[in-house]
């Protein structure tokens, strides 16, 4: 008998009169905003422009949700298109089921449309936002607490997860897997922000040590859940997906370094060109109104020269009777 435990909800939805609010889906987007703030941060901080990081986030975050879908629908096809099974319930995105490696693997694919589209380096994007992606995994990690999904092996440790009897489900105290996965988040959020301002991570390299660190992670509470999953060789697919990735991040690391040492000087051109235009503007300006050296005196162009001057009558007047007395 377990002397304490985690309770989980005993609905994921809360009705406010005749909208559904969602704890999955709340969840997420919590996650989301928590991750644009932490991007944008760091982004003004590394020279870029406050907003710019919102901006690719419309490119991003919608490919990201298709991504994490897709992941999800693909893997666990049998979810959906098995005997019995409803393949309209592939679209009720809100009852859960996103892929973090779909959504990270599409979102770079809308993220590098928009940087295109500003005339911004990937890396260095991604390099910003590394550690709010995490942050907003941990936040997102709560929807399946909602949902009462996720969990682990069945345990009687203090901080073991209740789950309540249900569709697909056995009532009884599990591992809280989203809960390790969501704290194992928060320290890959810092790890990342430790390092970043240790090494002067650049060209992508923080945003690969954030890869690497989750995937490093994910292995093992992967290793822990027992939802239905794919084997290949004795381990669950995310398992090897997770030692894939993880390899790749590595070597990215490793070769970047040695290719592209150091850090993004320019993150943002167009607002340096900006900034260089206003600065040849400026110069134009005081070059323009500087006095010019040969005239500076302005009285010196109305006051006529001091030589012979025919213009006088009364000198013309003056000058005639002596002439005529030397004659």
């Amino acid at each position: 008998m377990n002397l304490a435990s985690i309770p989980s909800p005993s609905t994921g939805v809360i009705e406010l009169g005749p909208i559904p609010l969602r704890g999955y889906a709340f969840c997420i987007i919590i996650g989301v905003f928590v991750a644009v703030w932490i991007g944008n941060k760091r982004w003004v901080a590394r020279g870029g422009k406050a907003g710019t990081v919102a901006d690719i986030a419309v490119w991003a975050v919608p490919f990201g949700l298709v991504g994490g879908r897709l992941y999800h629908v693909i893997t666990d096809y049998q979810l959906y298109f098995s005997e019995g099974q409803n393949w309209v319930d592939a679209f009720k995105i809100w009852e859960g089921g996103l892929g973090i490696w779909g959504a990270i693997a599409l979102g770079a694919v809308g993220a590098w449309i928009g940087c295109r589209r500003r005339g911004i380096p990937l890396p260095a994007w991604a390099d910003a936002l590394a550690p709010g992606i995490a942050v907003a995994q941990a936040i997102g990690r709560w929807g399946n607490w909602f949902n009462q999904e996720l969990y682990g092996r069945p345990t009687d440790l203090p901080w073991a997860l209740e789950i309540s009897e249900g569709p697909n489900r056995v009532a009884g105290t599990y591992h809280p897997t989203f809960l390790y996965e969501s704290l194992w988040c928060i320290g890959v959020a810092l790890l990342v922000i430790w390092a970043d301002r240790r090494f002067k991570l650049g060209h992508g390299r923080a945003f690969a040590l954030y890869v690497a660190a989750y995937c490093a992670g994910r292995g093992w509470i992967e290793y822990m859940r027992v939802d239905e999953a794919h084997h290949i060789l004795g381990l669950r697919l995310n398992v090897w997906t997770a030692i894939i990735v993880f390899a790749l991040a590595v070597a990215y690391i490793v070769i970047s370094a040695k290719l592209r040492p150091g850090r993004e000087e320019i993150v943002e051109p167009e607002k340096d060109a900006a900034a260089a235009g206003k600065a040849e503007e400026k110069d134009s300006a005081d070059s323009t109104d500087a006095p010019d050296s040969t005239d500076g005196d302005p009285l010196k162009k109305d006051t006529p020269e001091t030589g012979a001057d025919d213009s006088d009558p009364l000198k013309k007047k003056d000058s005639a009777p002596e002439a005529a007395d030397k004659s």
